[in-house]
């Protein structure tokens, strides 16, 4: 399997009834402000290159961003958020993304997720990150240059770390706790960095600032340098 076979098979993955039944729905009813276009509410596979050493671990699609464009991390603020941090660091060839058709183009980084799904209230269900978790080790298989992986969030660190082997491998307390600038380099080589997501909850309250925000990849580019 190649990148291109996964992601071709990402969206008519079926493995969760709620989820799948949820963005329907949401498609079909529309953000008013969205009512013009055509949402892609399926499963939204991986984005971005595939020789690269930075991978990005989301959470899961908005309901009206990747779950209305069909890419990750496009047509939202968490987006806005990303591919300006991605642009200032030469991950990006632009600073902002509306459209799976647009022009934007990934540069050493991958984006994957938890969850292909957008979920209700953005809380995925244990079984269904599990049921999706497979799609997240098939990437991390063929992403052979992986060198760094920036996690958004406590549940995208804990996908990482079980679908990577090391949740399975590691005692409870020897597992890398979660907080925002946080680094563990595994025994593979891989620097794992954990970052809060740039969820409006925490955008708009100062949970994650710009500044902190930027840190996160100014790292990431000095690890993959």
């Amino acid at each position: 399997m190649t990148l291109a076979d996964l992601n071709a098979t990402i969206p008519a993955c079926t493995r969760c009834p709620r989820l799948r039944e949820y963005c329907v729905e949401v498609a079909r009813a529309k953000k008013r402000e969205f009512q013009d276009w055509e949402y892609w509410g399926r499963p939204v596979p991986g984005f971005g290159d595939a020789g690269a050493r930075l991978l990005i671990v989301g959470l899961a699609p908005a309901a009206h961003g990747a779950n209305r464009t069909g890419r990750m991390f496009t047509g939202d603020s968490s987006g806005n958020w990303l591919y300006e941090a991605l642009f200032r660091q030469g991950f990006a060839n632009q600073p902002d993304s509306t459209s799976r058709n647009d022009s934007l183009q990934l540069h050493d980084c991958y984006l994957g997720a938890a969850a292909r799904c957008a979920p209700p209230d953005n809380k995925p269900a244990p079984i269904e990150l599990a049921n999706c978790r497979p799609y997240l080790e098939a990437e991390l298989t063929l992403l052979r240059r992986i060198q760094v992986v920036v996690v958004l969030g406590r549940i995208a660190w804990e996908s990482y770390l079980k679908a990577a082997g090391w949740w399975a491998r590691l005692k409870p307390a020897e597992r890398p706790p979660f907080g925002h600038g946080r680094e563990h380099r595994f025994t593979s080589g891989i620097t794992m960095i954990s970052s809060f997501h740039p969820s409006r909850q925490n955008t708009n309250t100062g949970k994650l600032t710009r500044e902190m925000w930027h840190a996160i990849f100014r790292r990431a580019r000095e690890l993959c340098s």
